[in-house]
């Protein structure tokens, strides 16, 4: 599936060595503004213990994971809805994708200048909302101006759209992000607003903060959690560098000593991934036999044809029925078989609701 989480925040803040430590893909992360222009996108492999559960039960000859794709887009400045930085052409970068991860500096450092100078979670957020908000403005007040002869010559269509985009700029002149607009879930082309998508933030940390947190570092999560918790966005707190450092140990021997030298009990990372999956409004359901498990990408709320879809074009066109197994029945029975003998093994049409986690099996014929 092609949804996309971006990365965004000022510059210096550690976005494009985030997106180094996903992907493994070198791209540049230097110490000035602006060092990505054009946004890099990388394919990440979703971690999901329970694909190796399942594999357990099923001995596979191999494993497919599912995957989350992310853009690392150029740092915006103050005035970024102006056209400051080349602000005009990173926010139409952050306006193509899906969902956004926010990364808030909460460290300091001789060696990588802050773009203000010094180290201010909420300030930083609020730079970055304030001109998203200014960029969702100057859209409205453009539709406004399209669309406000026709309303008023009573086109219905026109006239509701006019209201929501009245209601839309009030909102957005008080500095206030669309997702907030109750209204919002109404509108059918929402997608084009940056401040409607859905949002989580990260808080990228300092090494010296592992395994215990500076005061400093404790105030200024503190203050983050409480701009998150206003927002309801989810926020994961991380070293990025430390990050970095334990994605390229080889052994997981190495990567587990590495993990408890810093007291951390998973790596950031993996929870990101997770969040910004779940953030995409997207799950994951299973296929399970000798030749692999494979992991499968869905919308929340799809069917089961759209389902057998995402597999062949054939599943779904000659839809005859699913076979569904919970994945903790699926665990509880040992496999398919058990849950078939104890009736925990559905046969489900094409408008079964797929949930997370259920290990399906199509017949379908063409």
């Amino acid at each position: 599936m092609s949804l996309e989480c971006g990365i965004v925040g000022l510059p210096n803040v550690g976005k494009s060595t985030l997106f180094n430590t996903l992907t493994r893909a070198q791209v540049p992360a230097e110490n000035f503004p602006f060092c990505t222009v054009d946004p890099n996108r990388g394919v990440v492999e979703m971690p999901d213990p329970r694909m190796t559960q399942i594999s357990e039960i099923v001995k596979p000859k191999k494993q497919v994971p599912t995957t989350v794709t992310f853009v690392d887009i150029a740092g915006l400045v103050k005035g970024a809805s102006e056209g400051e930085g080349l602000g005009n052409q990173f926010l139409s970068h952050i306006r193509s994708v899906d969902a956004i991860a926010h990364v808030v500096r909460c460290f300091e450092s001789s060696e990588i200048t802050h773009v203000l100078g010094e180290v201010d979670p909420l300030r930083d957020v609020e730079i970055i909302d304030l001109e998203l908000c200014m960029s969702d403005l100057d859209l409205v007040k453009k539709r406004i101006q399209r669309i406000e002869k026709l309303a008023k010559s009573g086109n219905a269509e026109a006239r509701a759209e006019l209201h929501f985009l009245e209601l839309a700029s009030a909102h957005l002149s008080q500095g206030k992000p669309l997702r907030k607009l109750s209204e919002i879930s109404q509108y059918s082309e929402r997608e084009q607003f940056v401040t409607a998508k859905p949002l989580l933030f990260v808080a990228n940390l300092a090494e010296s903060d592992y395994p215990v947190l500076g005061e400093k570092a404790k105030a200024w999560l503190q203050v983050l959690e409480q701009k998150a918790h206003e927002e309801s966005a989810p926020l994961i707190s991380m070293s990025i560098s430390l990050e970095n450092q334990l994605s390229q140990l080889k052994s997981d021997e190495d990567r587990s000593f590495f993990l408890e030298e810093y007291g951390i009990s998973e790596p950031g990372l993996n929870r990101l991934i997770q969040t910004a999956y779940k953030l995409l409004g997207l799950l994951t359901f299973f296929t399970a036999g000798e030749k692999e498990v494979r992991a499968w990408t869905l919308e929340r709320g799809q069917n089961a044809q759209a389902a057998a879809g995402r597999i062949h074009s054939d599943f779904a066109r000659g839809f005859i029925r699913a076979e569904v197994t919970g994945f903790g029945d699926f665990l509880a029975c040992g496999g398919e078989k058990g849950a078939r003998e104890k009736g925990l093994l559905r046969a489900e049409g094409k408008e079964y609701i797929v949930q997370d986690g259920d290990i399906m099996h199509f017949r379908f014929n063409v």
